[in-house]
């Protein structure tokens, strides 16, 4: 019996373009949102019950979180893409194949980078930018949250396939479970039962936890039951085209960590030669980031859900509908860029309220924090989806390249070049620089594939 997978019919390739932008990429919102309101709940409910000093220790742990999605998405996108792309060619087996191989891959990988960071804790801590003040605060949250890495991993990368195999109204509930849970145990671990830091992080491993059981539940129906435990075991030949696929998003997360490193250091450095002293600097740059990372994420969630879209119609070859799908997620995208901006620029003393008290000082380089170096996050709802779209396309190299735009190509040299002549200033300056460039960039890129893609017909190559 044919799956229905082979169906002519498939959704994807017939159905309105803008209805199934809402039905994948309202869920893809919900559940990055989830995913972002993770790392914030845990700030808001530790900066008023513990203080600033574990605000700085989170956003020491901060970088820990980013490579955990980056192998998440390394092998969630990768596999959700390729399997769309086998769908579109009609190619049910490979699909499968790249399925169990991108699962199988997450629980193996998930485990070993858990065991690593806990060896190695200490160490990765300091390099991450903890202060003798933040040092036992850090240890004892990652010494926790790292038991939750395989879980979250598992959750992450397993809710694009789960979307991908047509279910987003699923991977959104397994996110918004985990979520739901977190949030209700943080006040009652922190506050009730006085576990301070410690409690957060437990609250975040539970719901971590929960999330991932429900993705395993998954996947007995995956692709209408035909996977099957062998299926599981990654194979190189589907490992290959995952990894080719999903190096844009996990590069871009990589970047992020990069950045949140070299930014922690920085600003430790910078900052103890200026009159915040190292630790408002560290607590202050973790609250705007995971801040800016909730706008993003719905920015991240219209580029994921356009992807299943777009890589079938490309696979089909309906390059009508690929453009239309493109243009309707970077137009939403840019409307919630700019709406961020308008928040940052605004309400920035009100956003830092929510995450403790602080001093003058801290209110001071709060504000000034947000103004400047978010100034131009309105360019951000570009970059994000153009990488995606060419990722989605089978164009890994694009995407890779425009994946690190922002991060590495232009904010680090910036981050280490301003500050030598502006001080710590020179950091939030460094910001919306990059921003722009990277903004930019995208326009000119996505519009030149545009212009190929009116001449282009379906190539059989993308697997690579």
């Amino acid at each position: 019996m044919k799956s229905n997978v082979n169906s002519a019919e498939n959704p994807l390739g017939t159905a309105p373009v803008g209805s199934l932008l809402r039905k994948f990429a309202i869920p893809s919102i919900i559940s990055m949102v989830v995913s972002a309101l993770y790392n914030i709940v845990d700030q808001i409910f530790i900066g008023q019950g513990v203080g600033m000093l574990g605000n700085a220790a989170t956003n020491v742990a901060f970088p820990m979180t980013t490579v955990t999605v980056a192998i998440s998405l390394l092998l969630g996108i990768g596999g959700a893409a390729n399997f769309n792309l086998a769908l579109g060619r009609k190619e049910p087996e490979r699909a499968k194949g790249i399925a169990g191989t991108a699962f199988g891959s997450l629980i193996i990988l998930g485990f070993l980078f858990c065991i690593i960071i806990r060896l190695f804790l200490e160490p990765v801590v300091l390099a991450c930018g903890a202060t003798d003040q933040t040092l036992s605060y850090s240890l004892a949250y990652v010494g926790i949250t790292s038991l939750g890495f395989p879980f979250y991993m598992l959750t992450t990368g397993g809710n694009h396939l789960i979307r991908a195999d047509g279910k987003p109204t699923y991977s959104m509930i397994a996110m918004l479970s985990g979520a739901l849970i977190n949030t209700v145990l943080d006040p009652l671990f922190i506050f009730v039962f006085d576990w301070g830091i410690q409690g957060a992080a437990w609250a975040t491993v539970i719901g971590q936890i929960f999330s991932a059981c429900m993705v395993l539940f998954y996947l007995p129906k995956y692709m209408g039951g035909t996977l099957h435990p062998k299926d599981f075991l990654p194979k190189a030949v589907y490992l290959k085209a995952i990894i080719s696929l999903g190096s844009a998003a996990c590069l871009n997360q990589l970047a992020i960590t990069i950045v949140q490193i070299l930014l922690n250091n920085t600003l430790r450095h910078y900052g103890q030669l200026s009159i915040y002293g190292s630790d408002i600097p560290l607590a202050v740059a973790g609250i705007v980031m995971k801040v800016n990372m909730l706008f993003l994420s719905v920015v991240i969630g219209l580029s994921q859900g356009a992807q299943p879209i777009i890589s079938f119609n490309y696979g089909a070859g309906k390059f009508s509908r690929v453009k239309e799908a493109y243009l309707k997620a970077a137009g939403s995208a840019t409307v919630v860029a700019i709406l961020g901006f308008i928040c940052f620029q605004v309400f920035p003393r009100q956003i830092i309220s929510l995450f403790g008290n602080g001093d003058e000082l801290y209110y001071e380089f709060a504000v000034k924090f947000f103004r400047i170096y978010l100034f131009c996050t309105f360019f951000n709802g570009l970059q994000p989806v153009t990488s995606n779209f060419f990722t989605s396309i089978g164009k890994a190299t694009k995407g890779i390249f425009l994946s690190m735009t922002r991060q590495i190509i232009f904010l680090v040299p910036l981050v280490i070049i301003f500050p030598i002549f502006m001080g710590i200033d020179g950091v939030m300056y460094a910001g919306p620089i990059a921003d722009a460039a990277a903004g930019i960039l995208a326009i000119v890129l996505v519009t030149k594939e545009f212009r190929k893609m009116n001449t282009d017909k379906p190539r059989s190559d993308l697997r690579s």
